[in-house]
């Protein structure tokens, strides 16, 4: 089993990456920077999406070299790590959200180009991604249980809402989007979500909440935002040392009806 694991905001570098080799990975959509490396035994291969000092804001990633990478490197699942904004009020800052469902409906990169592989036409391979849940469902509750084991508290479901950055969204938005029944927001999952799904390959997205979306409660200091997202490496570290060694053959959310092998 090779996990691809994909962390946010204050998680450059992995904690407690055994024998880290890091290797750059060209792809048709620009270079990628991957480490290689074991947790608790299982092999991974690390991605951060904003890079070293957050030289990359969300509209500066690129979704599909990121995928294309982890595919290349021939990983069998992928964990998506994300720290969010709560758009339901009951979720507690410092808490995680384990997301069964995805609200996406510009379904476009950050370029405005639609979010998809298939992008020209008679392309193999082409096809519709149908499914009733978006993630892998075994590899989110395995997500959910090891988070309980090491004692971090966790909502079992809810959905996530990809954003537009990099400003965050008004109140009026936000209103929306809570109508919506979204329980968090930000702004990098959705389209990993979407190539993944296009690729077959599993994923799930696990969220560490360090904001109310605005609107939601009453405004926070930027310093607590910045505290909690920091605290939220530590968070994810523990549950995915818990986590990688239960994972075994995770489900592949939906199918894609194709049109040509």
């Amino acid at each position: 089993m090779r996990v691809g694991i994909i962390s946010g905001s204050g998680s450059h570098d992995w904690p407690r990456l055994a024998a880290p080799d890091p290797r750059t990975c060209r792809t048709a959509y620009g270079s990628v920077e991957l480490t290689f490396g074991s947790v608790s035994g299982v092999q991974v291969v690390h991605l951060s999406r904003h890079g070293a000092g957050h030289a990359r804001l969300s509209n500066h990633v690129s979704h599909k070299a990121n995928l294309t990478a982890l595919l290349d490197a021939k990983v069998d699942c992928v964990i998506s790590l994300t720290v969010c904004g709560a758009v339901d009020p009951q979720v507690e800052l410092g808490s995680l959200i384990a997301f069964d469902d995805l609200y996406f409906p510009s379904n476009r990169l950050a370029d405005g180009t639609l979010c998809t592989w298939h992008d020209a036409p008679g392309l193999t391979g082409r096809g519709h991604w149908i499914f009733d849940a978006p993630f892998s469902e075994s590899l989110r509750e395995t997500l959910v249980g090891a988070a309980r084991d090491v004692g971090a508290s966790v909502r079992d479901g809810g959905c996530y809402g990809q954003v537009d950055g990099p400003r965050f969204n008004s109140r009026a938005e936000i209103a929306a989007l809570r109508a919506a029944g979204i329980a968090a927001v930000s702004q990098t999952a959705g389209p990993e979500v979407v190539l993944a799904g296009e690729a077959q390959l599993p994923l799930s997205v696990l969220g560490y909440v360090t904001d109310h979306a605005n609107g939601v409660a009453p405004p926070q200091p930027v310093t607590q935002l910045l505290e909690l997202m920091a605290a939220s490496t530590e968070t994810f570290a523990r549950v995915l040392e818990a986590a990688l060694p239960q994972i075994d053959k995770p489900d592949v959310p939906g199918l894609v009806h194709r049109f040509t092998p």
